[in-house]
């Protein structure tokens, strides 16, 4: 490996040096006006047991956060190896991204993506500001894991697939 560069300022760079780190895809969802809204989030991570917290960083200039953010309640799936083209759809820029996406909807107004390998109903704790993105502090309220499942893993800008 070569020395340092200097600080970075392109954003293409960065974003090929941030796509070095594998990560799950999410899917962040809920009901607005009795109709599904959701976004897709590889800025995943667990945060703390007492309270139990997760954490997504939303791009700033996110038209689908300002819709999540006011929700009581906020189901995130942790899509699984096959979900692709769920996390294509969710992260699309227009038309329904709910077309070609099987979901459930609690009675809190969460949304759930059928077949992911984990669902947390959750509410937001705090939001704090990151740069061109906003850290959410989610805290988790109730859950269903099925740790079989198979993640769906974001790396090189690619979604993969875990080897066994």
């Amino acid at each position: 490996m070569s020395a340092l560069s200097t600080t970075p300022t392109d954003p293409a760079v960065l974003r090929r040096a941030f796509g070095c780190f594998p990560s799950g895809v999410t899917a962040l969802c809920a009901l607005d006006s009795g109709r599904p809204v959701g976004m897709a989030a590889s800025t995943f991570t667990p945060v703390s047991l007492r309270p139990p917290l997760v954490s997504v960083c939303v791009q700033d200039t996110s038209a689908t956060w300002p819709k999540l953010r006011k929700q009581s309640r906020l189901g995130l799936s942790v899509l699984a190896e096959e979900q692709d083209p769920v996390c294509r759809s969710l992260a699309g820029k227009g038309g329904d991204r709910f077309a070609d996406v099987d979901w459930e909807a609690s009675a809190g107004g969460g949304v759930y993506i059928h077949g992911a390998g984990l669902w947390l109903d959750c509410s937001v704790y705090a939001e704090f500001p990151g740069g061109d993105h906003t850290i959410v502090l989610l805290e988790i309220h109730g859950l269903r894991a099925d740790p079989d499942r198979e993640p769906l893993v974001f790396h090189g800008s690619r979604f993969r697939r875990l080897a066994v």
